[in-house]
């Protein structure tokens, strides 16, 4: 199994739902991943995005859990499992789209107040990748596109939609580096624009 990332790309929203003016929603919705928006800088070196087609046939085979923070100690909000379960998983124009009802618990109750306050405004997700593609951009920086998922772990509304556990994409981006260096010791030309693709 390929190595686990969390990620959050984009501004991957999450909001909860209003029903009407009398009545109070438990349900929560947002995008854990966007298609075709690039990362920030990561590492100061690449930026990221995801393909669309990326997640096709992703969800129909994963366990894939919505926690707070991703971190699974606090308990679990909901759940998919092959498709079936609490966690509605689905993909759109847009991208990686859940929903969920809160559950009646503590921690569900502490997701909704802090979605009311505002606290809560971003999704994370957790991925293995099987495919992407760097290409070198200007200035020594890259761009990494993800275009093969083969595996969804979590989602999850996040205090802080930062940018964690990109260690995987470093090294693979050290490998991309060594096979520049060993094009330009052969001295194979790059493509007329002055960028390099390479696929992992």
């Amino acid at each position: 199994m390929n190595e686990v990332e969390k990620r959050t790309l984009g501004i991957a929203p999450v909001y909860l739902r209003k029903e009407d003016d009398t009545t109070e929603s438990r349900t929560v919705e947002g995008y854990a991943a966007l298609f075709d928006t690039d990362s920030e800088l990561l590492y100061d070196e690449f930026i990221e995005r995801i393909s669309p087609g990326a997640f096709d046939g992703v969800i129909e085979i994963s366990d894939v859990k919505a926690w707070l923070n991703h971190n699974p100690s606090r308990g679990i909000l909901a759940r998919s499992k092959n498709g079936e379960g609490t966690l509605e998983l689905t993909i759109d124009e847009k991208g990686l789209k859940y929903r969920f009802e809160a559950p009646k618990t503590a921690l569900g109750d502490e997701l909704l107040e802090g979605l009311r306050r505002g606290d809560i405004t971003g999704s994370s997700f957790a991925f293995s990748v099987s495919s992407d593609k760097w290409e070198k951009m200007g200035e020594g920086k890259y761009k990494r596109t993800i275009t093969k998922i083969d595996g969804l772990y979590d989602v999850s509304p996040v205090y802080d939609p930062a940018y964690s556990q990109t260690t995987v994409a470093v090294r693979s981006l050290e490998k991309i580096k060594e096979q520049e260096k060993a094009e330009q010791r052969e001295n194979k030309p790059t493509n007329n624009n002055n960028k390099s693709i390479f696929y992992l």
